[in-house]
């Protein structure tokens, strides 16, 4: 009987026969009940600030370890030590033994020493909020003898402690029931540079499920991450269904099941709360609203028109992508709808922040409509427009529970529609940068105001995939592209406007305060890599998304330069590898892909032979031998069957060798 198991091997066949080769049993394992000396490897992503340890050293976890924290009910740290507890007692991550030098190897183990029992939390304010700036230290100690100690001055510096502590064990690797270790003897003293470190999803343009949203903030809680930038609404859809205008997502969504409930909502917030992560709201407007005229036609400018139409230049552009639609700023019935979606917004997100967008505000849009078109027949002009629609809802904001409205940086730096200073308070505005890397966090700060970082130069997780509006004949190129004009070849950019790929390479070599004053520098709150969804949706998320933001995430820790300041982009190669293997493969499975693997073969209409869940009956056909002790076994299946090897997998074989004294049958195993 033969399951398929995963495992670092790999194989694949879909002849009707296969061959399993193993010794012949000639000897018996007893189990020893001391501790073996192991040689693993320890890494923890992000690599703390301060990790002390001098002699690498584990003890056995006990079976029976548990997390002691004096205050059991708390509502946001309760479920997070429940969350490490069960992760911890259900850890299979075998470290991969690879010498190199940046990742301690831990290479004896006391069988002296018993086993770790009691992580103790000792939290100094359990009260301060979940904000900006709020204390996110830690400090970890795990003795050689005695109960293990974390402490900190927030919920939020233990919930980084928890994630540290839980990487510094692994598993002895014999499966399921196998012992645990944890590394003993080291000290971690822990905190971030930035304040601000961030994830942007686009859900407007590809819809994400509740399920996908929340996979998200657990895998950004493992990287110490902890801003969720919703990019709820844009002129493709509005997903959010808001009690005081159900009818922009009635009809503004994909469909009903397509939409973001008020308890989705409460939902993703706690979870955000359970894992120290910021869920911040972004409602973009003026521009990409066009999924509002769906519901109110009579707000919204130059709705349903072709992007750029035909015969027309890049400056006589509805929209700067397909798409188009932007609130009307002379309408009266615009601000009734926008101050009851932000009044909505303010009781669904308890966040500081709130995220306003204004980016991509496009006179060519305006100028389709007659009110305004008389409006600057009257000397009227467009960075006005977009001064009155800031004037006449960031108020509003503040005066709600966002006392910090963010805005991309265009309504400060656009060359053709912009808003003077004189509106833009420097107390409650802060701008998010996407062009120009350097320079235009540079034109930020220099002004006087916070910044974070986003740079497409540096930071966007959608580049270098192609273009996506169609209908481009530059693709039909066989043989070089036009004189002048590379595309396909020679460096062309294939498509994507901010192409190339950003890899994880480029995106841990940025430094996003570079070129900046030392008081300049202190104007930048953190970063975010963002996944804008153009081409991307729940299918290929995770794999968009990871490990490269977890390369950001590092550098926002604790920076991408050693001790003496060199830039650790080369040892941070194995490190990552060893963090990818860990967290998307081992302890978070990350993507499992067995439900797409499911329809692929539902569709295709091939079954496996081989099933990773239960024990298979497969009929032997011969036997050969080999030498001494090794045997060749051929075996038959099902001839229309596949043998559903998935990459990366492994034969698990058992076979019945007798009873044991309760009459059940015994069998050995081999793989």
């Amino acid at each position: 009987m033969i399951p398929s198991k995963r495992s670092l091997a790999s194989s694949s066949s879909s002849s009707p026969h296969f061959t399993v080769f193993f010794p012949l049993l000639h000897y018996l394992i007893f189990f020893s009940k001391s501790i073996p000396t192991v040689n693993s490897q320890i890494n923890v992503w992000p690599k703390p600030r301060i990790l002390s340890w001098p002699y690498p050293q584990a003890n056995l976890l006990s079976p029976s370890f548990k997390i002691i924290f004096p205050y059991p009910n708390h509502k946001h740290l309760s479920p997070a030590i429940q969350r490490y507890h069960n992760l911890i007692h259900s850890e299979h991550y075998n470290p991969i033994i690879i010498q190199h030098p940046n990742v301690i190897n831990i290479t004896t183990t006391s069988s002296s020493h018993p086993p770790l029992e009691i992580l103790t939390l000792t939290i100094t304010d359990l009260n301060s909020p979940l904000q900006h700036g709020v204390d996110e230290s830690y400090d970890l100690t795990i003795p050689t003898v005695g109960s293990a100690n974390l402490t900190s001055k927030t919920v939020w510096g233990a919930m980084r402690g928890l994630e540290t502590f839980s990487q510094l064990v692994w598993s002895g690797g014999g499966g399921g029931d196998s012992l645990l270790f944890v590394g003993t003897g080291l000290y971690v003293s822990d905190w971030p540079i930035f304040g601000h470190r961030g994830v942007l999803l686009d859900t407007s343009r590809n819809y994400y499920g509740v399920e996908d949203i929340i996979r998200t903030i657990g895998a950004m809680s493992a990287n110490k991450l902890n801003v969720f930038h919703w990019h709820i609404t844009d002129s493709h859809s509005f997903p959010l269904v808001l009690p005081s205008e159900p009818e922009l997502a009635r009809k503004g969504s994909y469909g009903p099941k397509m939409q973001y409930s008020v308890a989705d909502v409460r939902k993703i917030v706690e979870i955000g709360f359970q894992h120290g992560v910021r869920v911040l709201p972004e409602i973009d407007m003026p521009g990409h609203t066009g999924s509002w005229a769906e519901a109110y036609p009579e707000i919204v400018t130059c709705t349903n028109m072709f992007w750029q139409p035909a015969g027309t230049t890049w400056e006589d552009r509805l929209a700067s992508e397909p798409g188009t639609g932007q609130l009307n700023p002379l309408n009266p019935k615009t601000y009734e709808v926008t101050h009851n979606v932000l009044k909505d917004i303010a009781t669904l997100f308890p966040e500081d922040f709130f995220h306003g967008g204004a980016d991509e505000v496009v006179s060519g849009c305006w100028k389709t409509d007659p009110m305004v078109q008389h409006f600057v027949s009257n000397g009227g002009t467009f960075s006005q427009l977009l001064e009155i629609f800031i004037n006449s809802t960031l108020p509003y904001i503040t005066s709600l529970n966002h006392t910090n409205v963010v805005y991309w940086e265009d309504v400060l730096l656009d060359q053709n529609v912009k808003v003077d200073p004189s509106f833009l308070p420097k107390d409650s505005v802060i701008f998010q940068t996407w062009n120009s890397g350097p320079n235009n966090t540079k034109l930020i700060v220099s002004a006087g105001y916070r910044a974070i970082v986003s740079s497409s130069d540096f930071y966007y997780l959608d580049c270098g995939h192609g273009g996506f509006v169609g209908n481009d004949s530059r693709y039909d190129k066989q043989n070089g592209d036009d004189s002048g004009s590379p595309f396909n070849y020679n460096n062309g950019n294939g498509g994507s406007w901010c192409s190339p790929f950003k890899t994880w390479q480029r995106i841990y070599d940025y430094d996003i305060t570079h070129g900046l004053t030392e008081n300049e520098a202190k104007l930048v709150l953190g970063g975010e890599v963002a996944l804008w969804s153009e081409q991307a949706d729940p299918s290929v998320l995770d794999a968009r998304i990871w490990p490269r933001a977890s390369a950001m995430a590092e550098t926002l820790w604790s920076g991408n330069r050693d001790e003496t300041g060199k830039k650790r982009y080369a040892e941070a190669t194995n490190r990552l590898n060893e963090w990818r293997d860990e967290f998307l493969v081992a302890k978070y499975d990350y993507p499992s892909g067995k439900a797409h693997l499911d329809e692929i073969q539902e569709e295709s209409g091939s079954k496996s032979a081989l099933n990773p869940d239960k024990w298979i009956k497969f009929e032997l056909q011969d036997t050969a031998r080999v030498n001494h002790n090794s045997h060749l076994f051929r075996f038959s299946f099902d001839p229309s069957t596949k043998l559903g090897f998935d990459v990366a997998s492994c034969i698990l074989t058992r076979a019945p060798v007798g009873l044991d004294d309760n009459g059940k049958t015994e069998y050995v195993l081999r793989s």
